[in-house]
């Protein structure tokens, strides 16, 4: 039986710092509001990532067996690819509580002393982005991570003191998509460590197969692959596009299981191509293309050129591109590939 997770402690007692960073905490998990919640609610449910989640097994069944909380989690990888799915399916797993909260929103010691101070023992406490988070919270966090106690600076000057207070043993489980950003001693108190790499079509088709159920529609298997193989490897992507899908032949009345014919519809009204590519996608390589003759060019020239900020070129256009092998990076710039040409059926220049 799922396990409603609940509130307790200092948050009831009034105790929680004026200003504190909102808890998502208090929701359980067989709430009805989350009944159209596409997440697997157990590790078996999981699809994909066959590797990380059998490790994660081994982890969970051996601290059960002692009697333990989980060692610390770290999950890195590129956006979209399960890392929250599967640190909200731990708490279940474990029958704890779970608490979320995020780097960029932990400016200060103060921010995270409410997480820290609520964590019951054996719950799980998510950092997404955590490689996000200030050198003054980082620090804070180390003696919480390695001995389970936070130390709370009281008064200043001479009359300044430093109180010990001890937690109860609990999981930090972070997510980033940039490890490389991590410094070393954040990095080597996770206990445990997983990457988290792009699906195949297969377990793909496989996930939205289930997933349209629970949307209470469903799919050819060739809609589902025709699904899968323009999500760009990703569970979010492919998730959106079947939520598309499903209104589209909803609005069109379209037979139900969704056809393969009505997928291609609905992702050509989108401007999803074949292989996955969108409008912004194939704006860049065209540019590229008829602006630079294929470069080489430099990434503020292209965004100047197509009037879009070069992070977000960087960020969500060219990892796909890079993945697809239609742009180079080079010393002297984005150049397009001979595989883009022909993606595009534009004839190379002389």
């Amino acid at each position: 039986m799922a396990r409603k997770t609940v509130v307790t402690g200092a948050e009831h007692q009034g105790q929680i710092p004026p200003g504190a960073p909102p808890t998502k905490t208090a929701f359980a998990f067989d709430d009805p509001e989350h009944d159209d919640d596409l997440r697997p609610s157990s590790l078996s449910e999981v699809v994909g990532q066959r590797k990380v989640v059998e490790r994660i097994q081994i982890i969970l069944e051996a601290a059960q067996n002692r009697g333990d909380a989980l060692g610390h989690l770290l999950f890195e990888g590129p956006p979209g690819l399960g890392k929250t799915t599967l640190a909200m399916v731990l708490p279940k797993e474990m029958n704890s509580d779970f608490q979320i909260t995020s780097g960029p929103t932990l400016r200060a010691p103060k921010d995270l002393l409410p997480y820290l101070t609520r964590a019951s023992e054996k719950s799980i406490l998510f950092i997404d982005e955590i490689h996000r988070l200030p050198p003054a919270v980082e620090e804070f966090i180390y003696p919480a991570m390695e001995d389970f106690r936070v130390d709370i600076a009281l008064g200043e000057g001479l009359n300044a003191r430093t109180v010990n207070m001890t937690l109860k043993p609990f999981t930090i489980v972070g997510a980033t998509t940039r490890s490389g950003m991590l410094t070393a001693p954040l990095r080597d108190r996770f206990v445990n460590r997983a990457h988290f790499d792009f699906y195949e079509h297969d377990e793909l088709a496989t996930l939205l197969m289930r997933n349209a159920r629970k949307l209470k529609t469903s799919l050819t298997e060739e809609a589902a692959l025709e699904l899968a193989i323009r999500s760009r490897g990703t569970p979010r992507k492919a998730n959106n596009l079947l939520r598309w899908t499903r209104d589209f032949a909803q609005v069109r009345n379209a037979p139900n299981p969704i056809s393969e014919a009505v997928t291609k519809d609905a992702l050509a009204m989108i401007e999803v191509d074949a292989i996955g590519l969108e409008e912004m996608d194939r704006r860049y390589l065209t540019t590229l293309i008829t602006v630079f003759t294929g470069g080489p060019a430099g990434i503020q020239a292209i965004g100047h050129s197509m009037n879009c900020p070069p992070d977000t070129l960087e960020d969500e256009v060219e990892p796909f591109l890079l993945r697809q092998g239609f742009i180079q990076r080079t010393p002297r710039g984005r150049m397009v590939t001979a595989a883009a040409w022909e993606h595009l059926k534009i004839e190379p220049l002389m």
